[in-house]
Order: C-alpha cells, then structure tokens, then sequence
C-alpha cells in the first residue's frame, strides 16, 4: 500500500499546539468527508494495488494532525472504492497509514442513499436555501426522507463510540438532524458541539423550508452550536424565534432554552493553516513563474488577475467575467496589459445547476477571448487541470491580484490563501524565517514579484474581517466591479504594501489553530 504525503501540523506549530479538551475527554468527530480514501491503482505490471489519498486541504486536512495528537474517532462516509478492503467488521481503519494515531469509522451509503442525501437534500435544498437561493431549491420528500435516514444512521453509529466523557463535533450542514437524536440517547455528560461552515438565512428565507422545525429541533440538540460571523448568529435565533413556539430565545447570551435543554449560539470565524501555505509559498521555485506562463500560454509580462474557485453559482464567477469584459471593453489600453486567469475545478456535476453553470462560465471565457483576443495575447486563461499545491500557492504569490466576487459565502477561505502566500509584502529583514528567495529578485533568473491586491465581494463572510484593507467589490454591480479591478492593478506599491501586510497580520493571528482553540475553549 502507498500513501501520498502528509506534512501535519506546520513547523512553527508542531511542537507547542496543544488542542484545549477536558480532562479525560474523548474527541468524536463527525464528517461527510473523510480524512483518508482508498483507491485501486493498476501499477506497471498491470497488478492491482490500493493507495491512500489525503484531501489537499480544507477543514479535513486541518483536522487531521490535531486528532493524531488527541486520538479519538473519526466517523465519515466511507467514499472509496478500496475503502471495504482496508477496514474490520465493524468498519474502522487506524489513521494515518504510517502512525495507525486514532480510529476513522467509514459508513457504508447505497447509490440511492447519497442521491438523495447527498445531492439530493444536502446540495439541492439546504445549500442553495441557505445562500438565498430559494428558486434553485428542489423540496423532493425523497430527497428528505433519504436525508434523516442517513442522519439516523450515522445517529446510530455514533450512539456506538459515544462514552459519558465523549465531546462529539458534528461538522456542517449534512447533520442537521443528528445532534437531537444523539442527544436523546447519549449519556448526559457528553458535549455536542457543531459547526455550520456555510450561511446561515434571514428568517424570510428559511421560512420557505417545508421542514424548517425540524431542521431547528435537530439542532438546538447540540450544546454549542457555531457560525462564521455575528450576523448568521443573529440570522438563527431570529428563525428559533419565529418557528418554535416553545423556545425561549435569550439575544444577550446567545442562548436558546428549548425542550429542556440549553444550546449556545456563538460565532468563531474560520482561519486557514497560514504557516504551511506562507512556507510553500515561499519555496517556490525562482522559475516557477516563467514555466508557469510557458505552460498555460500567458505572458508573465501583462498584469495578472487571478481567480480561484470551485465551479458553484454562490461564487459569483460569470460576474466576476461580466466585470472584467466590461473593463477591457471601456478601457481599451488593458487589452494586451492585463491578463485574467481562472483555476476552476468542477464541483456536484451530477446536479443540473452545476452542469448549467460550467456551461455558461466556459461559454463566458470563449466569448470574451474571441472578442478581444489576440495572436499574441488572451484575456481569460482557464485552467481546470489539477494543480499541485506548490503551483496553486506560486500562482497565489504572483497574481497582482486576486479577485473573490462571491454572491453569497459563508466565509471564502480563498482571500486567505491569498493573503498567507503574499511573502513578497514582508520585510525579510523584519523575518529572518522566511526564505530568502525574494530578497534579491531584480537580478539573476529571480522572478519578480510584488504585493497582491485582494478584491472581496462585500457578501463574503470574509469581509466582515478582511474588508477594511481588501477592495470591496459588489459583484452585482458590474460598472462599479470593473472600476475596482482597474483600481487594484494601477494601485502604487506602497499602498498595496500597507494594505496586505495588515491583512496578514489578521489572517496570520487568527489561523486554524486558533479557530479551533476559541471553539475547544468555549465547550469547557
């Protein structure tokens, strides 16, 4: 068996991040996505073997050191095709390959099952639901139904590892109902804790949902329920409120009172592993840029705008080539001058507004590369190829700037991303732990690079922190949208400068580590 690589926790950290549980606690985490697959691979002799893939990053491949240093269990949806293979009877595997650190439960789903629990209810009603998307929503009671079966299997399957010292994490919005049915049968000193990664609706929104108490009832099961920001707090007590007449909603605490039992309600705005993206960052190759342009045909010479996102329609990515056509269009001389690259990756191809929506950005980047585009230069280089992390963080650090044109985000991670691999803002002097690479970039084959310019959509939880040194954008407002991409490509160095380093000092400070540490805090 091979495994891909596994970094852990970052240097700075590895030594002295101690995650803040009780005494004796156990930590259960709850995922639709598990931290490891595995996958058959024909080797050079035509033989089968399986190999372990790790996500490359995201909130699995964040919580993954921290549980290999606090052991526990990790119960997921077993996705892989080999991932039978590897596991006993009752389903578990020890992670990570190379240290067996705690244990990662897989639950078997059918076909029908992630259909309709999956794409069905998960993706097809509560995403689109709770970014305001009410007209793409698909209330299917099959698609319901699927979804509190598999809710009450995973119930079950935790009910089994659940001890009276046990804290349970649920994670996101394909467990809305299992905190309640969890809460009904686990001993009462066990914690459940939950974070809802996404936004959450304005009552006039959520009210449309058919199943909307229940959804509330499965949640106010948790003892401690988290949100990015202030504002989707604020969003859920007001739908307690209105719905369940039962509940006694307390705005100064936080607190819900409801069935007997008491659910906190607070805000811990996720950070990113900041130190692992900087050092990468920074380990670039000094050609890489060069080779880069090379490779996807684009000259290194123009002023780069980048964009990176998962193919949904919450990222406002057709805006976002409204703007830039309507720049190019109004302001002639940044044809040839200015250079928009888009790293896609398709996501939920199953479901049709996706499959509409790759369609119509693909449709929107032939447009404006047949009608500006040149022998020599094109406007828009789409990538949808995979790249390493090495190449995303180099194509981070050398953007001029990154545009993030969400219509509705519960926080966009990306900005940060961006953010943590801007190293050339740094005064090297200042931080002898960064490479010195870029020390010395007027001369020799070093490339050159400068500070970047984040451009954040105001409807980005992101904003809430960020906005103040970014460039906000309203990506509705395509006039206005175009203005501000022309404002952060003629930006002089000093202010971009002044500008990204008080955006990484914020993003540095309030990495993941300390996400999870205000969280851990708050259960004691």
């Amino acid at each position: 068996m091979t495994t891909s690589n596994n970094d852990g926790l970052p240097d700075d950290t590895e030594d002295d991040y101690t995650l803040s549980l009780g005494e004796n606690q156990t930590l259960i985490i709850v995922s639709n996505r598990q931290p490891y697959s595995h996958q058959y691979e024909t080797g050079d002799e035509g033989n089968k073997k399986i190999t372990v893939d790790r996500p490359a990053g995201g909130l699995t491949a964040g919580l993954d050191p921290v549980m290999q240093r606090v052991s526990g269990t990790w119960i997921a949806w077993g996705d892989g095709e080999a991932d039978r293979d590897v596991t006993d009877k009752d389903g578990t595997v020890q992670m990570p390959p190379e240290e067996n650190a705690y244990t990662l439960r897989r639950i078997w789903l059918s076909e029908d099952e992630v259909e309709g629990y999956y794409y069905g209810y998960s993706n097809r009603v509560l995403w689109p639901l709770c970014h305001g998307g009410i007209w793409k929503t698909e209330f299917a009671e099959r698609y319901w139904q699927r979804y509190r079966q598999v809710n009450e299997t995973f119930a079950k399957v935790i009910d089994e590892q659940t001890t009276p010292t046990s804290l349970v994490w649920f994670q996101d919005y394909h467990f809305a109902l299992a905190p309640r049915l969890v809460q009904e049968s686990a001993p009462e000193s066990t914690f459940l804790l939950h974070f809802w990664h996404i936004v959450w609706p304005g009552w006039d929104t959520f009210r449309a949902c058919p199943q909307a108490k229940t959804l509330l009832d499965g949640l106010l099961g948790n003892d401690l329920l988290g949100f990015h920001i202030d504002r989707y707090c604020e969003n859920f007590l007001d739908c307690v409120d209105k719905e369940l007449e039962d509940a006694f909603v307390d705005y100064d605490d936080n607190r819900v009172r409801y069935d007997g039992h008491t659910t906190r309600v607070e805000s811990f705005p996720m950070g990113i592993d900041a130190a692992t993206i900087e050092r990468t960052a920074d380990s670039v190759s000094p050609s890489f840029w060069s080779e880069f342009a090379r490779e996807h045909g684009f000259d290194r010479e123009t002023q780069v705008a980048i964009g990176v996102d998962r193919l949904d329609y919450t990222k406002g990515i057709v805006e976002r080539l409204d703007a830039l056509e309507r720049l190019w269009e109004m302001n002639p001389e940044w044809q040839g001058e200015l250079t928009y690259i888009q790293k896609a990756d398709k996501s939920r191809s199953r479901i049709p507004e996706y499959q509409n929506l790759q369609q119509n950005v693909e449709t929107a980047v032939e447009r404006i590369n047949d009608r500006f585009g040149t022998d020599d230069w094109q406007p828009v280089v789409y990538i949808d190829d995979w790249l390493t992390d090495e190449e995303l963080r180099g194509l981070y650090r050398y953007g001029d700037a990154m545009l993030v044109s969400a219509v509705r985000d519960g926080m966009n991670l990306v900005a940060k991303e961006y953010v943590a691999a801007q190293v050339d803002c740094d005064d090297r002097d200042q931080n002898p732990n960064l490479g010195e690479d870029c020390s010395e970039q007027s001369g020799n084959d070093m490339e050159s690079a400068i500070c970047g310019v984040l451009v954040l959509s105001d409807q980005t939880g992101a904003h809430e922190a960020l906005g103040e040194h970014a460039l906000t954008a309203n990506p509705y407002d395509t006039e206005a949208f175009a203005e501000t991409i022309e404002q952060a490509v003629t930006m002089d160095d000093a202010e971009r400068r002044e500008r990204m380093t008080a955006l990484r000092e914020h993003v540095a400070s309030n990495d993941i580590y300390a996400w999870m540490d205000d969280i851990f805090e708050a259960t004691q």
